[in-house]
């Protein structure tokens, strides 16, 4: 074997090792990036009379230290905690607004029973009768502040859903990219693996997870994407972006859609998301929130408000006011909202008006209404129960509500969404003009008297809410249901970033730069450099003095 040749192989590899240990040195804090590591092997050896001796050594390829079980492990545990994150974000937001007990609906409502039974001490005193007409607009102001709050929690993670679906739909282009560029480099050279390009397709992947969690496959060196049951969002080349838009259903929430491919032409259509299939990242956590959190708050605000405002609208008309007039409304209580999905082929209008007895039937729910061709089905959702089936929907009662058709011819498959209450918060409203208005007297004891004032008092204690419950412990109810979301989440993220933390560590122990050992590496190619530099220069000294002999 020849001696400079040996030297030469020894050279090469010894440049393949600080070119690799030089690359990981640089990329040590670039974000995916994964260590790479030179494999060499002998080169053989060559037969003689005297023996095998060795051909040096040959650099074989330079791949990554790289798990896919610790990478997807990884990526799994990011995608949690992102989630658990942006819930936590939002729920934060509203204890933070429920926390302090001495202010909100709570405190105002008893504020407003101390004022009925001021007047009900003194009905004719106008000093008294003017501060409960006050305590009653406090009452309507602390109810719209929490449902414009809450209101405008729903836009803000309208806007959320928006940005994260146009993140999502780039980082899918860029895999796609990097799918293509794979695929290029495999073709020019198919026996070693692009590395940078992997860990760059693979960052990408792991920073969409941070937004949804996905599903990947991978196959002739593309990876093909899909979410939730499997609605396929890049196959191979092929991208099918998702589109945000508002719900068929509920036009007030933004909904994500897929694109689906039809016929033979490239024809697609939009098809609404199963958002409970979206089980992570950041936009998991914020439908998770809306539809756990965030509507079951409206709606149980929208409940003590309506039950109270229509309890004491009915208290209050069982009396005579200081003019000895039978009493009015004290306050304006919005009806429910009877929205047709945006896909119905029939045009039947359908509204819905409170019984005079509501206060204690409605409950804290929507209602799902379908008709079938024949029947009608009206569905309470808070439990899936079905408390209707028939005909017509004309004058039915549900929940406290009488429902009424308008007009129009419905179709099969049509469907209407009823909202109770949820809405009532933010557009509840004072009625009275006049603290004269108060009707403190019942109709037996004339104006002087206060016993329908007394009557009114005694709704502060009674289970006006679907017979279970007060006003106080309902809200009280919200307010710790709410606590203990945060409180439960905030341990979830503690658990998680744990496991997250381990995760990282174990990944890393494999596929992260270490400068200590890189610096080793690199010493030692330097030196494996230098003496094979000697080898060569042995080998130019003996043929020199070989060729002097001549």
């Amino acid at each position: 074997m020849n001696l400079a040749k040996l030297g030469l192989t020894a050279l090469n590899t010894a440049q393949a090792r600080l070119t690799t240990t030089s690359h990981n040195i640089n990329n040590y804090d670039t974000a995916g990036y994964t260590r790479q590591e030179t494999l060499i092997s002998t080169a053989g050896a060559s037969s003689s009379g005297t023996g095998f001796f060795g051909r040096g050594v040959a650099v074989e390829t330079v791949r990554r230290a790289y798990s896919s079980f610790l990478n997807s492990q990884l990526v799994n545990n990011e995608s949690k905690g992102a989630l658990l994150a942006a819930y936590g974000g939002q729920i934060s937001q509203i204890n933070n607004v429920l926390a302090d007990r001495t202010v909100g609906i709570g405190p105002s409502i008893q504020s407003f029973f101390d004022g009925v039974n001021a007047v009900a001490s003194n009905p004719a005193d106008p000093a008294s009768r003017q501060e409960l007409l006050g305590r009653t607009q406090t009452v309507v102001t602390q109810f719209n502040e929490l449902g414009h709050f809450l209101d405008q929690q729903r836009g803000e993670i309208n806007s959320q859903i928006d940005n994260s679906v146009i993140s999502i739909n780039a980082h899918l282009s860029r895999i796609s990219q990097l799918n293509q560029q794979i695929v290029q480099a495999k073709g020019v050279n198919p026996n070693h693996e692009p590395n940078d390009l992997l860990d760059q397709r693979d960052y990408e992947i792991s920073q969409l997870n941070q937004i949804v969690n996905v599903n990947v496959v991978e196959q002739d060196n593309q990876v093909s994407i899909s979410v939730g049951n499997g609605q396929q969002l890049l196959t191979q080349n092929k991208i099918y972006p998702l589109t945000t838009g508002p719900s068929a259903e509920n036009p007030k929430n933004t909904v994500v859609y897929a694109t689906i491919p039809v016929g033979r032409q490239g024809e697609v259509v939009k098809v609404e998301l199963d958002e409970t299939k979206i089980t992570g990242g950041s936009l998991g956590g914020l439908l998770k929130y809306r539809r756990e959190s965030l509507e079951v708050e409206q709606r149980e605000v929208g409940q003590l408000a309506t039950a109270f405002a229509l309890s004491m609208n009915e208290a209050n008309a069982k009396g005579l006011d200081l003019k000895g007039e039978p009493g009015q409304a004290f306050f304006n209580v919005p009806a429910p909202i009877a929205t047709a999905n945006s896909q119905n082929v029939g045009n039947v209008n359908l509204t819905a008006s409170f019984q005079s007895d509501a206060a204690g039937k409605i409950q804290a729910s929507d209602y799902a209404i379908y008709f079938d061709g024949n029947n009608y089905t009206v569905t309470r959702e808070s439990d899936n129960h079905i408390i209707h089936t028939g005909t017509t929907l004309d004058g039915v009662a549900v929940d406290g509500m009488q429902l009424k058709m308008e007009g129009g011819v419905p179709s099969a498959g049509d469907r209407w969404a009823l909202s109770a209450v949820a809405h009532s918060p933010v557009q509840i409203s004072v009625a009275m003009t006049s603290a004269d208005q108060i009707a403190a007297a019942d109709a037996e004891g004339g104006v002087a008297n206060g016993n329908n004032a007394l009557d009114m008092a005694k709704l502060q204690s009674n289970k006006v809410l679907g017979g279970t419950k007060t006003f106080n412990e309902s809200f009280s109810q919200i307010v710790n249901r709410v606590g203990v979301q945060a409180q439960q989440n905030e341990f979830m993220i503690a658990s998680q970033n744990a496991l997250t933390k381990q995760s990282y560590s174990s990944q890393q122990a494999l596929s992260g730069v270490n400068l200590n050992e890189e610096y080793i590496k690199l010493e030692a190619a330097q030196e494996m450099f230098l003496v094979a530099s000697r080898i060569i220069e042995v080998s130019s000294v003996l043929m020199d003095t070989i060729l002097s002999l001549k």
